[in-house]
């Protein structure tokens, strides 16, 4: 047991000690107080997805199916609909303060999320975030939905979006930092180079971070990202 903590402690000084230069957030939960974009707007419109999400988790249907099921739960409810819910959610404290912090020393951020890009997109111009993968609703010319979305980020796709965001900046996912409060985000954490589980949500986030961290303040992520 000894001999084990001493090498966890190497392996975090050596993290510690390397440069990174990239940091990537999961948004629902982390930089919204909201913990899903989609169970937002469900609960707005007064509908359940839960035999979806059932149904998805069983492997009865793939991802492009459950995306579909939940958004004909909406019915043709407009794009100015969409977007006012979706601008009821709320920042969570200090994301402002971590992420000018995180820019003002010289780190590039991104948002790799499975939420839907109407909000992210929004976070991502609102605090000058260089990139952000998320999830497109469709609507027609009429401006209403249409019952389909253009998939980027799956549940379980992150660790290759990730993989994709190094190429794009030609570092190596080694060279990226990771916040993340669900076993969705463990695919980007087994790539990356540094791995904060925020406020996380389930016990597999918790044993695959480098570091988990319990409160509701985001700068709180900052020392262990500023000691490197």
């Amino acid at each position: 047991m000894i001999l084990e903590n001493v090498e966890n402690e190497e392996k975090m000084t050596q993290k510690k000690l390397r440069k990174f230069k990239l940091v990537v957030f999961d948004m629902d939960g982390v930089l919204v107080e909201s913990e899903s974009s989609w169970q937002f707007i469900h609960d707005t419109f007064g509908v359940n997805n839960d035999e979806n999400f059932e149904r998805y988790e069983k492997g009865e249907i793939d991802y492009n199916e459950f995306t579909r099921l939940d958004i004909q739960l909406w019915g043709n409810a407009s794009r100015d609909k969409i977007s006012n819910i979706l601008n009821q959610i709320r920042l969570r404290k200090g994301v402002k303060e971590t992420i000018n912090q995180l820019k003002r020393v010289g780190y590039k951020t991104a948002i790799i999320s499975s939420g839907i890009s109407l909000l992210a997109n929004r976070i991502r111009k609102q605090l000058e975030i260089d990139y952000s993968f998320s999830n497109e609703l469709l609507f027609d010319e009429r401006g209403k939905l249409t019952g389909e979305a253009i998939k980027v980020v799956t549940l379980c796709n992150k660790g290759d979006i990730l993989r994709h965001l190094a190429k794009i900046e030609k570092i190596s996912p080694s060279e990226c930092a990771v916040i993340g409060d669900s076993k969705y985000d463990t695919h980007m954490f087994k790539e990356s180079g540094l791995s904060i589980a925020f406020n996380p949500k389930d016990d597999v986030v918790k044993e695959l971070a480098d570091i988990t961290i319990e409160g509701e303040d985001l700068k709180e992520i900052l020392p262990s990202l500023l000691e490197n």
